[in-house]
């Protein structure tokens, strides 16, 4: 008998290429990998455990996807993913509804574990070897078919104050770039056009497996592979970013210039407190240079208000930051103290209420920042990924300043024109949102 297989994976898209591989190994096996979940025999939940809001959403989807017990032909619910690592023993406790705990480091036995709970068996908990190996052949892509996640490393040894990614993920361990090479060959030859590599820290790639950073090394290879149009970079540390690195992005004609930097904050009392490798100065520094070296540089940061401690002056330090450098896309969050790590036994903890307050004068600040930085695209011409299209025939679509899901998008008015996932078009920007564009192709433009 053949089963049926549905996914809901939750989180950063390091955990997406998580579940792709999950779903490449049962459909090896025999089964069948279905998009609604009333059809699933197994549903496989991949969770997030990073932040309390990420649990709280982990939490509600395994109680949604449970009621397919009752109500739908499932027989059984696996939680897999960082929640599940975290939380495994309070996870089979409280939450009868699970069959079985599968953790980040053990989702390649995904297989023999479902085959155990459709004998019947509750209660299987596996979340030994967080330092597993990187090596996998094959996924199932869950993404529109144009663009993929490339995971190049995984874990951390950063071991921020605040952060309990290390505790779950393991140690920092390269990916062999021959087999990110292979994989990006085969993702070309499948129709991607965008790869979009993906790591705790991508910045320090290849230090342990080669003795050096091999980023740039790593990206002038991927350059050479046909059908690649745009390579874009997540997740780079500011102190790891290098001038090589910024030339390398600087003289290629596919990679984006894109530099996704998670900063955190600027006030040194804070970055200290939070065990950050960087400092304000460093950090001002940085910026200046990729300006100045790439004056069309999108630089994106996230940034955490209500940290242990965090003053108002601190605070303020961050908004006059905020205010002088205009980065082009800023996600503010209010810090989560999580247990197991340093940040949650600090005193002079912040509530919830003044975090919201921070939260809400930077938001505005950078909404104020993106609407003027968006109107003065009025009038230009942008290359332009399409992602889809709408019922209205409007196709929709990212410059390369943009990563999917997390920053803006442009709506495009097409003049009847056609256009498949993953075609690049020239897009004439006629409106400007806070965070949105608009903006028409014509016939010239093809």
């Amino acid at each position: 008998m053949s089963y049926n297989i549905g996914m809901v994976s939750l989180g950063c898209d390091k955990n997406r290429v998580d579940a792709e591989v999950m779903l490449s190994i049962l459909s090896k096996n025999g089964f069948n990998v279905v998009s609604e979940e009333e059809k699933a025999d197994v549903i496989i939940i991949n969770t997030c455990g990073f932040i309390e809001s990420a649990k709280q959403e982990s939490i509600e989807t395994i109680l949604e996807m449970a009621t397919n017990k009752e109500k739908g032909r499932c027989k059984s619910i696996v939680v897999t993913g960082c929640m599940a690592q975290r939380y495994r023993d309070e996870l089979i406790k409280e939450m009868p509804e699970i069959d079985a705990i599968v953790g980040t480091g053990s989702y390649k036995d995904i297989c023999e574990i479902v085959n155990k709970t459709l004998k019947g068996e509750h209660g299987i908990i596996k979340t030994d070897n967080i330092n597993y190996s990187l090596d996998f052949q094959e996924r199932i892509l869950t993404t529109p078919s144009h663009y993929a996640y490339v995971k190049i490393a995984e874990g951390c040894d950063n071991n921020c104050s605040y952060c309990i990614i290390p505790q779950l993920r393991g140690k920092f361990r390269s990916r062999d770039m021959e087999s990110i090479l292979n994989e990006v060959e085969n993702l070309s030859k499948q129709g991607v056009k965008e790869v979009i590599l993906v790591a705790q820290d991508t910045t320090m790639y290849g230090k342990d497996l080669y003795g050096e950073k091999k980023l740039p090394e790593l990206l002038k290879k991927l350059e050479k592979i046909e059908g690649i149009e745009w390579i874009r970079i997540m997740y780079s540390y500011p102190e790891e970013i290098t001038d090589e690195l910024i030339y390398t992005i600087k003289n290629s004609k596919k990679i984006c210039n894109y530099f996704d930097i998670p900063l955190q904050h600027v006030s040194n009392n804070i970055l200290k407190s939070m065990k950050r490798r960087t400092t304000k100065e460093k950090i001002e520094s940085l910026l200046e240079k990729i300006k100045n070296i790439i004056p069309d540089a999108v630089i994106r940061t996230s940034l955490i208000v209500g940290f242990p401690g965090e003053t108002e002056d601190d605070f303020k330090e961050l908004e006059i930051f905020l205010r002088k450098y205009r980065l082009d896309r800023v996600g503010i969050f209010m810090y989560s103290a999580e247990e197991g790590t340093i940040a949650a036994k600090m005193e002079q903890q912040i509530d919830d209420d003044e975090k919201e307050r921070r939260k809400d004068i930077l938001m505005k600040v950078q909404g104020t920042i993106s609407l003027e930085k968006n109107k003065s695209l009025i009038g230009e011409n942008l290359d332009v990924i399409i992602d889809g299209s709408a019922k209205n025939g409007q196709y929709f679509g990212r410059t390369y300043g943009d990563a999917p899901e997390i920053d803006q998008q442009i709506f495009i008015n097409s003049n009847n024109l056609i256009f498949e996932k993953g075609s690049i078009v020239k897009v004439r920007v006629t409106k400007a949102y806070t965070y949105d564009l608009m903006g028409d192709v014509k016939n010239e433009s093809c």
